[in-house]
């Protein structure tokens, strides 16, 4: 957790533009958006990713979905794409989990 970079902007150790929080969740801009708006949500508890995820964990991952969408649909987004990727052969970088909540333009099917 120390080397975990989603773990040092909840410290506060390094920036980010941060865009929601709460006493479980943060909701940060990503460094590299794919969409004109794509925020990434995590849980300030460490989890390194869906295989880690326990069954105690359901509710938290469920608030954490609920987060993401509400602050979309408040911020006039009604069409949007969640990701979450799962190891690095899918496409995760950072092992802290975290859902990808992209909008703002028209998504396509397969994403790729």
């Amino acid at each position: 957790m120390e080397d975990c970079i989603f773990c040092k902007i909840l410290s506060r150790e390094v920036p980010g533009e941060i865009v929601y929080e709460d006493d479980d969740f943060l909701g940060f801009k990503d460094i590299s958006p794919q969409a004109p708006e794509h925020l990434l949500f995590i849980p300030k508890k460490h989890i390194s990713s869906l295989n880690e995820y326990e069954e105690g964990d359901a509710e938290l991952m469920g608030k954490l979905i609920f987060r993401a969408k509400s602050f979309l649909n408040k911020n006039g987004y009604q069409n949007y794409r969640f990701v979450f990727n799962c190891g690095s052969d899918a496409g995760q970088t950072v092992y802290h989990i975290h859902v990808h909540a992209m909008a703002g333009r028209k998504f396509v099917w397969p994403p790729g």
